[in-house]
Order: structure tokens, then C-alpha cells, then sequence
């Protein structure tokens, strides 16, 4: 039999695909003897049962009941008894941290008889009826799924009617009316009344919780984060310890570290005579745990010891949760914290710097996707800017945009291709849509712990919370600070590193990092100018990719087209140039030369004449980039898309023919010509046809001035002493056949200069795009013909899936990812199972012709992090792709270095 409910002495926090990330961390924690209310998990088994039956697993019920009998002898309480009552709180617990899941339901036990057992033994009858009515919100809004702002509502109107701003200055009358209140408002909406079984209670926000793993904005945030949809969530059962039975308790969220900049010190939240979910809601702005220290020295002092034992124990920043129950300090929940970029970069050294991790680990502690944020443009200091206001910086970043106050209109926004910023007095899980869409959250309430702070961290998302100064009337559409209203066609600008607000978009510079990455690190530090932490963070950069790159085994290429693209390439550490698509060497102006080409009748002297042209201006080209790359290896990839390309559009072509003919009796004669050869190069399905490799058997004067100029370009370079290394990529093959007849035609060119010349050619290699699934099973064969193989994931996934990326986006690739097909597009990040299966085929076949072939990738894919580390894996030697995307690809192939030595226990 299937066991489904773990005591939290049974487990550890190894065990997080069965209890979650808080069930595992909550052993943990009870296993290193801190202060832990005892409780249990309910398995992520059990939820994946209940979500294939709609129904609880049958043993369930009995071993509930059998680990609740075990908390209520550890207590000495019953669930719910009427003089002594056990509480309990009902939490959410995935593997990994889901914004969006099931809120917590707290105090579950409280009813009708309970609740005045609980003021009688505590003494404190607010303290009960403030428990009670805290209940039945959370659990109207989270286990009933009613609408929340019922319950706020009613709570607002009490406080004006009592002319009291805070929950705390009600008293227990007023709660005790509440409570009536908030039963009148379940029953209403539901037609029954509050259940006062305690079990049932308990049962039904198991069940609630369960049912959470699928609602829209848990599948939203999964989609974003890539989380599978079928690891389902724990739920945690913990006994209640209460912050909200007087001045002498409270409720807190830490963290080891600074979760904004990465600095060792005293962070986090408190709030005095609250429960949890006060603090992260961000309904009452929060006391500094500087506070709590006067407050309460005892606490404070035995929570920055626990503090220190479990970022040590863990290895890493920890994000901790607690509670104080007059004057008694429990731990609630920790887990490796969620942090910014630049935090995530300085945490990793700070860490080895102090010993507790290698260089190595270091490196695993970063992702290329929080280096891409860190080379995000951000706002130039130097700029005029009008400042509204000032609130706390949470997650840094320069976001600007039209204000929007809800999820359809940041969707909205964003399907409009206009940015906006997210205003919300604070935000709870039901905005995550909204947040997805937005370029930044700004919120009136809150500190660096509350709901915004933590997922927009989580995101990437530049986020300002508690700016106090901000009146924002969502229902009007309007937010006022001071004399100044603002609406939705407003733009404003927020800075996550200062907290700033300011009113219009301001102007962008490169960061700091970029400039690092581009021009060196004397050039990085001089542009953080005195700004210590910006320093530390461009350092601390320039140490991890260094490290990167002394361990990685995959060479990093970039995909360019032009001398300038080169030479950003190589300022970002690109140590060759992996793809230069030719055909980009024929837009502008020399479009109509190919045009004229493709017009004019084979051998004839209008042809010729315009293949020397080309074939000057293309050597020209090679001359400029060769001289670049300089002693590092280029790949040229023959000219592959479809001649059509370079045509006039056929129906615009064939329209204005009919329109000359019907209103003048006669058309051009040069139309006429065009409209003939377009007609007949005319395909349904271009990128399946007569292209790459086809035409360089159908029309071979492309290809051939193309090698001929590259040969010639190398033979004036090695003239000239320097070192050219190209390598000539023949695109689209299918058969070694068509391979060969290109191979023989392309080797005759390069005997020809080397013997016209008198240059060195021999280095010059012939190799093949791997783009159809047919060169990936047949690669033993084209081995025999290929000096190197690259491949085009682009194609490769098209091909594969049958379709073309730009339809699939444009059409039905949203429903897709709805119906949960796609978890992230297959552009994106390498299909391993079906795409990836085919690279790994093809590299084994490859190497069994020829095992000292080498081997790349020159799809974007080769910038993608998981990418990369599925192309380190199957024993490529390099990936290529745009330069901006150069040192993302460095970092995370030294990454996959590492975490082949380190084992996924550390990475």
C-alpha cells in the first residue's frame, strides 16, 4: 500500500519530489532540533492521485487522522476541543517555490464552541475572535474560492465606522461582529453556512490545495518557470503557534542574506501581534528586524543564531519564516531564498570567499538567464527626471511604462507590444498574470518580504513596494501623489536598485555589466564610478565567467554576418564565428544584382556579369571579417534560403501586370520577363524547396563565386601575414550524394586559387548543416564526406515537428502551451526528447564514421542555457549563437562542466 502522510521526523529535505519543498524543509528543520511546531506532510503522491480519480486515495482519510492523533499527544490538545482547542494551519508545498498555489488557511479548527475555548485558556478574547474571523476569510477566499475583496470590504467598512486605521486597534467586540459578518457573507455566497466540523475543515483545504496545482495562475507561472505539470503539490499540517496574542508576539519573514544586493546582515520583516500572512500580503508595513531586536532581545538573538546554523547547514541564503508566541520563537518554514541577479552573482562569491563552497559550487549557484538581466539596459544617471516618490527597492532592474492597475489591462498592453508597469496597493497570487506582463511592479504597501517582493525577485521582474505616498484607486483608474493624479495613459519609470519613482520613461544606458563583458573590467569597474555595490557585482561577474571559462569543454562561437557583428562577438569572448549566413551579404543594393542573376538566361554574359559583381563585393566582405577573426576558425554557410526571396512579391507582381494590361493595353516588358521566372520559381512551400544545397546543383554559379571568393580572400590574407581560418558549410543536406557533388565542386574551386595564387589552401574544411531529420539518421554517411558537421536546430525543429515557427507562434502555439503540449517552445529550448534525440543519434553515428569529427550547433539554441547543457552532454565541441548571447553560452557550458563533476546534488 501506498503510504501518502510523512510525520515531519520521517523525512528531510532530499526529499522535496515527495513532500515538497516546505514538508522537506520543515524535517529538516525538525531533524536539526530547531524550534519546529510539530505537523506532518501529505505526499505530492496524494495529490497526483486525487487529480487522476477527482477524488482523495482511500487509505487517506485514516492516515490523517493517524498522524493527527500523533500531533494532538505531542500538544496535549484536540483538533477543535471546545476548552483546549488543537488549530492547525493548511499549507501549499510544491518541489519548487509556486507563486500562485493555494495561500495558506490558517487557524483551521476554530468554530462556533472552539472559539471561546480558546479565549477562555488564553486569557485574550481578542486575540480568539480575531483567530476566528482571520479563519474564515482565508478560508472563504482560498478553500471556497470566493471573492476576497468581500471580506476586505467588510473588514474597511468596520475600521471606518470605528475611526481606527489598523486590524489591531479593533477590539474584540468589533471582531466578535465581524465573525458574524464574514458567516453571513459564506453563506450568502455558497448557500450553506461556515462548516464547524473541524475535520471537515481540515479535509476540505487538503483538497483545496490539491486543486490549486491546476488553477490558471499556477499554470501560468509553471509555464514561465518550466516546472512539469505533473509533479503535483504536498500539504504541510502544522500545529498553530499564534503572533497575534499581543505586543509580546509576532510574526517575521528573514533572510541570511540581503535578497536585493546579496550583503551579509540583519534582513527581513516583522510585525508585531500579527499572524504570517499579514507580513507577506503586505497589508501593514512592516517593522526591520532591528525593531524586533529592541522589541524583543531574547527572540532576536536565538533567531540570528538559528539563522547562521541553517545558512550554514544549507550552504546558501536562506529565506526564513517565524513566529512568536509570547515571548516563545518557532520556526515555521526556510528554503534557499529567491534573489535578485546581482545578489545571486555576489551570494556566489561571498560564499567561497567564506568557505562554505568551492569555486565550482559557486558557479552552480548562478544561471545565464540572471546574467542576461544583469546586461539589461538601465536608467542613465545623468538624466533629467522628474521624481514622484520613493518606495522600497526590491528587485532592481529600470522598468518603464503606462500604468496599468489589473491583469487585462497589463495583458492587453503587452499583446499591443506597448510596456507598462503594474500599480497595486499590494498584490496577492491572483495578480501573476498581470505581473508575467508587465515591465515592473510598483505597490503602496509592503516591504522587501510581501507577495511583489517575492515573486517579481522570483521573475526577474523589476519591482518598488512600499511607497506609502501612492493613493491608488484601481476601480477609477487612478493613483494620486500628493496634488498630482495619474491614470492609465501615464507613463511612469521605477528604479528597483534606488526605490525611485519618476514620472515619464526615462533614458536607457548599457549596465555596468554589459560593459564589462564588452570592453574589459577596468572599463565595467569605471562605469560603476563609485558605486561600491555596483563594483562588487561587475567583479564578482568577471570572477564566475572567468571561472566558467577555465573549466568549460564546449568552445563558444557566435552567429554574425557582418565585420561589426565580428567584432562585437570577439568583445564578448566569442572564440570564432560558428555561422555567417552569405545570403545576408546580398540584401540592400546587391539584391538586384541577384535578381538580374536569376533573371537572365544560364552561361549568358548578363548572368556572369552579375556573379563577378557579387563575387567582388562577397570577397570584399570576407576580406573585412577574416581580418577580424584573425586566427580564430569561421564558418561560411553557402547561401540557403529559397531564390524566391530575392524576387518581387508574385501577387503584387501579378496584380500590377493585370492592372497595366487592363488600363494601358500594355505592361513593362521587364515585368512581363520577371513575372515568367517568378512564376516559375514560384513554390507552396518555399523552405521545403529549392534551396540550401539544392542550389548549388541547380544553379552552381551562386556557390561556386561564393567559395571562390572566400579562397581568394584567404589566399590575399595569408599574403598579408595573418591567419584566416574559414570553413565552408554546405546548408539543407539531405544525401551524401548532393554532399559530394558540392564537396568535389567546392575542393576543385580551392585547387584552383591555391594553384592561380600560389597561397597554402589545404585548411580550408568542407562541412555540413545538419537540418533534416534525415542527415541526423544518416550521419554515418555523410561523415565519409564531411570535415565538420553544425547544427540547425531552427530547421532542425521544424522539420521535425512539421511545422514553421513563425505560423505555429502567430496561430496555435498559445493553445499548445494552454493544453500543456509545449511547456516552453521548442524555438526556445531544445525539444530533447524529439529534437535533441536526433542531435544525439546523428553525434553517435557521426563518430563511429569518423570519432575526431568535430561537432557544433548554430541554432539560437546555442544560447540558451538548458540548451547548452543538453550540447555539453551529447559531446559537442561548440555552440554557436548572437553575440549578445556569448557570454550567457560561456557561463552556462562552464555550469555543465562543473555540475558533470559536482552530480545534480550540488547543482
Amino acid at each position: 500500500m501506498v503510504k501518502y502522510v510523512y510525520d515531519f521526523v520521517e523525512g528531510d529535505k532530499s526529499m522535496k519530489d515527495l513532500l515538497g519543498g516546505k514538508g522537506a524543509n520543515l524535517a529538516e528543520m525538525t531533524n536539526l532540533g530547531l524550534p519546529v511546531p510539530p505537523g506532518f506532510t501529505i505526499s505530492t503522491d496524494a495529490c497526483r492521485a486525487y487529480l487522476d480519480a477527482g477524488a482523495p486515495p482511500a487509505s487517506l482519510a485514516d492516515e490523517v487522522t493517524a498522524a493527527l492523533r500523533r500531533v494532538e499527544q505531542t500538544m496535549g490538545r484536540t483538533l477543535g476541543d471546545a476548552t483546549d482547542p488543537l488549530l492547525v494551519s493548511v499549507r501549499s508545498g510544491a518541489k519548487f517555490s509556486m507563486p500562485g498555489m493555494m495561500e495558506t488557511v490558517l487557524n483551521v479548527g476554530l468554530n462556533d464552541r472552539s472559539v471561546a475555548g480558546l479565549a477562555a485558556v488564553s486569557g485574550n478574547g481578542r486575540f480568539a475572535w480575531d483567530s476566528y474571523r482571520r479563519l474564515i476569510q482565508m478560508f472563504g477566499r482560498t478553500v471556497l474560492d470566493l471573492d476576497g475583496e468581500l471580506f476586505s470590504e467588510a473588514l474597511e467598512e468596520l475600521k471606518a465606522r470605528r475611526g481606527v486605521t489598523a486590524d489591531t486597534d479593533l477590539t474584540e467586540e468589533d471582531l466578535t461582529g465581524l465573525v458574524a459578518t464574514y458567516k453571513d457573507i459564506v453563506e450568502r455566497a455558497t448557500g450553506s453556512p461556515f462548516p464547524q466540523d473541524p475535520r471537515e475543515q481540515l479535509d476540505l483545504a487538503t483538497e483545496a490545495v490539491f486543486r490549486s496545482w491546476n488553477t490558471e495562475r499556477a499554470r501560468v507561472y509553471r509555464r514561465r518557470e518550466r516546472i512539469p505539470d505533473d509533479l503535483g503539490t504536498a500539504v504541510n499540517v502544522v500545529a498553530m503557534v499564534f503572533g497575534n496574542m499581543g505586543e509580546t508576539s509576532g510574526t517575521g519573514v528573514c533572510f541570511t542574506r540581503d535578497p536585493s544586493t546579496g550583503h551579509s546582515g540583519v534582513y527581513g520583516d516583522y510585525l508585531p501581534n500579527a499572524q504570517g500572512e499579514d507580513v507577506v500580503a503586505g497589508i501593514r508595513n512592516t517593522l526591520t528586524l532591528a525593531d524586533l531586536e529592541k522589541l524583543d532581545k531574547t527572540s532576536y538573538d536565538q533567531l540570528r543564531a538559528i539563522m547562521a546554523k541553517l545558512e550554514t547547514h544549507y550552504r546558501d541564503l536562506c529565506d526564513i519564516e517565524f513566529t512568536i508566541e509570547r515571548g516563545k520563537l518557532w520556526m515555521l518554514q526556510t528554503r534557499v531564498g529567491k534573489r535578485t541577479p546581482a545578489a545571486a552573482f555576489r551570494v556566489a562569491i561571498e560564499l567561497a570567499d567564506e568557505g562554505l563552497i568551492t569555486a565550482d559550487e559557486a558557479l552552480t549557484r548562478v544561471t545565464g538567464e540572471q546574467l542576461t538581466s544583469l546586461m539589461f539596459p538601465q536608467f542613465d544617471p545623468e538624466a533629467s527626471k522628474e521624481t514622484l516618490t520613493r518606495g522600497t527597492a526590491a528587485s532592481p532592474g529600470a522598468a518603464a511604462g503606462v500604468i496599468v492597475f489589473n491583469n487585462e489591462q497589463a495583458e492587453a498592453a503587452a499583446k499591443e507590444g506597448r510596456r507598462c508597469v503594474l500599480v497595486r496597493r499590494e498584490t496577492n497570487p491572483d495578480d501573476l498574470p498581470g505581473m508575467v506582463a508587465a515591465e515592473g511592479v510598483l505597490t503602496a504597501r509592503g516591504g522587501k518580504t510581501s507577495h511583489a517582493a517575492v515573486v517579481a525577485r522570483g521573475m526577474g521582474k523589476t519591482c518598488v513596494v512600499g511607497a506609502d505616498a501612492l493613493v491608488i484607486n484601481a476601480a477609477a483608474g487612478t493613483v494620486t501623489v500628493g496634488e498630482r493624479m495619474l491614470t492609465a495613459e501615464d507613463t511612469i519609470s521605477i528604479d528597483g536598485q534606488t526605490g525611485e519613482v519618476f514620472l515619464g520613461a526615462v533614458p536607457v544606458v548599457d549596465s555596468p555589466v554589459t560593459t564589462y563583458l564588452s570592453h574589459g573590467l577596468e572599463a565595467g569597474l569605471a562605469a560603476a564610478g563609485d558605486d561600491a555595490d555596483t563594483r562588487e557585482l561587475v567583479t564578482a561577474v568577471d570572477r564566475l565567467l572567468t571561472r566558467a571559462d577555465e573549466v568549460r569543454r564546449l568552445q563558444v562561437r557566435a552567429n554574425a554576418d557582418t565585420p561589426n557583428d565580428s567584432r562585437n562577438a570577439l568583445a564578448f569572448g566569442a572564440e570564432g564565428i560558428g555561422l555567417c549566413r552569405t545570403e545576408h551579404m546580398f540584401l540592400g543594393a546587391r539584391r538586384q544584382l541577384v535578381e538580374n542573376a536569376i533573371v537572365s538566361e544560364p552561361g549568358s554574359a548578363e548572368r556572369q556579369s552579375a556573379f563577378d559583381e557579387l563575387e567582388r563585393l562577397q570577397k570584399q566582405d570576407y576580406l573585412e571579417m577574416l581580418e577580424v577573426m584573425d586566427g580564430k576558425e569561421m564558418v561560411v554557410r553557402l547561401i540557403d534560403p529559397p531564390l524566391h526571396e530575392f524576387l518581387p512579391d508574385l501577387t503584387k507582381l501579378e496584380i500590377r501586370v493585370a492592372v497595366d494590361l487592363a488600363t494601358k493595353g500594355r505592361a513593362d516588358p521587364d515585368d512581363l520577363a520577371m513575372l515568367v521566372v517568378a512564376r516559375r520559381l514560384h513554390e507552396q512551400n518555399p523552405m521545403l524547396g529549392l534551396r540550401g544545397v539544392r542550389l548549388g546543383i541547380y544553379m552552381p554559379g551562386l556557390n561556386d563565386l561564393q567559395v571562390r571568393a572566400l579562397c581568394e580572400a584567404t589566399a590575399e590574407l595569408a599574403a598579408r601575414g595573418l591567419h584566416p581560418k574559414p570553413e565552408i558549410m554546405v546548408p539543407l543536406v539531405g544525401s551524401v550524394r548532393e554532399l559530394r557533388l558540392l564537396r568535389e565542386k567546392t575542393e576543385g574551386i580551392i585547387a584552383e586559387v591555391a594553384s592561380r595564387t600560389g597561397a597554402d589552401l589545404s585548411a580550408i574544411t568542407v562541412g555540413a548543416m545538419i537540418e533534416l531529420p534525415r542527415a541526423a539518421v544518416t550521419a554515418d554517411d555523410l561523415a565519409a564526406e564531411a570535415d565538420f558537421f553544425s547544427f540547425g536546430t531552427n530547421d532542425l525543429t521544424q522539420t521535425t515537428w512539421g511545422f514553421s515557427r513563425d505560423d505555429v507562434e502567430s496561430t496555435f502555439f498559445n493553445e499548445y502551451a494552454e493544453a500543456g503540449i509545449f511547456t516552453v517552445s521548442p524555438f526556445e529550448s531544445i525539444d530533447v526528447d524529439g529534437v535533441g534525440e536526433l542531435v544525439r543519434i546523428a553525434v553517435e553515428k557521426a563518430r563511429a564514421t569518423k570519432p575526431g569529427i568535430k561537432l557544433g550547433v548554430c541554432g539560437e539554441h546555442g544560447g540558451d542555457p538548458d540548451s547548452v547543457h543538453f550540447f555539453h552532454a551529447v559531446g559537442l565541441d561548440y555552440v554557436s549563437c548572437s553575440p549578445f548571447r556569448v557570454p550567457v553560452a560561456r557561463l552556462e557550458a562552464g555550469r555543465a562542466a562543473v555540475e558533470d563533476v559536482l552530480g545534480d546534488a550540488t547543482a
